[in-house]
């Protein structure tokens, strides 16, 4: 199995960490800031804890955590590895300073790919020598969990780049998807984007409180799109299929659409979604509800896995 280097240890770094391992992958895992690695792993031992008795993997959790080394330095995290997961903090001046560290370090057969979750590898690779080695593999959090990972090349990325990374995410048990080109936020954080902001505006102009807008997905929107896309759902929703419910609802769906403007986060909007939030939830509780939200989400995982596709 091919070394992967997991550079930036913290939620999302660990996270891949156990990815890759529970895979069979060798990981060496390393962060500039002491410490950080070390407190990465016993999160990883946690996670990896909760996986097993979840019956989500095979191996005893000591056996995938024993796959996973904690570099002192970078050049020792990077020795030997095939592939590259960078997780550093979410600014292009940064990204662009460490891929050309990373550029700089690695032999021009190995893959650099970061886990941003908004900037275009075309805005910190575009001078690299090895420029043709970088793109984007933007997970969904936990993606030990959620497996989707999005694959998104700068415009020169080499195909075959992103071939071998696709390859190696499915390997892995990751649903890898592949953007033909790159766009703003990637496809993912689009799509959440449109139903986060209407949830917002609707809460804003008094149509309907916080907890019924949750209702609207958890117990609507969202029992479909757990084994369905936008697309399978609507072509179900009419006798004809898509171009049947085009027919039928295009209208009234398309004019909706033409009255969503775009949400820019107003103060008095999000400070009432956070009060009632935090009227069913204490901000210190955060943490633990998210421990239950892992559960949960590895309970529907696993029974997803006793039903047919």
């Amino acid at each position: 199995m091919e070394r992967v280097a997991v550079v930036g240890a913290g939620l999302i770094g660990g996270a891949w960490a156990i990815v890759f391992a529970r895979a069979g992958h060798p990981v060496r895992i390393w962060d500039p800031v002491a410490g950080a690695a070390e407190r990465s792993m016993a999160v990883a031992r946690e996670r990896l804890a909760d996986l097993a008795a979840a019956g989500l993997i095979a191996e005893a959790p000591e056996a995938v955590a024993a796959r996973i080394t904690i570099a002192a330095t970078l050049d020792e995290c990077l020795e030997g590895a095939a592939h590259v997961q960078e997780n550093g903090p979410e600014r292009v001046e940064v990204k662009r300073e460490g891929f050309a560290r990373l550029d700089a370090l690695c032999g021009p057969e190995v893959v650099l790919a970061s886990s941003t979750s908004g900037i275009p590898a075309s805005a910190f690779t575009e001078g690299l020598a090895g420029r043709a080695r970088c793109l984007v593999a933007h997970p969904v959090n936990p993606p030990y969990l959620v497996p989707l990972v999005e694959l998104v090349g700068a415009p020169w990325t080499d195909a075959a780049v992103v071939a071998r990374t696709r390859a190696l995410m499915e390997g892995a048990g990751q649903v890898a998807v592949t953007a033909l080109r790159e766009t703003r936020g990637f496809v993912l954080n689009r799509l959440q984007a449109a139903l986060v902001a209407e949830a917002f505006r609707l809460v804003r102009d008094g149509v309907m409180s916080v907890e019924d807008v949750d209702a609207c997905v958890k117990d609507g929107l969202g029992l479909r799109w757990s084994f369905m896309g936008p697309f399978e759902t609507i072509d179900m929703n009419a006798p004809g299929g898509v171009a049947d419910y085009a027919a039928r609802f295009g209208a009234l769906m398309g004019g909706i659409t033409e009255e969503q403007t775009p949400f820019l986060y107003d103060a008095a909007t999000v400070a009432k979604v956070d009060a009632a939030r935090r009227a069913v939830l204490a901000r210190e509780a955060i943490a633990q509800r998210s421990g239950w939200r892992d559960r949960r989400l590895m309970a529907l995982i696993g029974h997803r896995r006793t039903q047919p596709s």
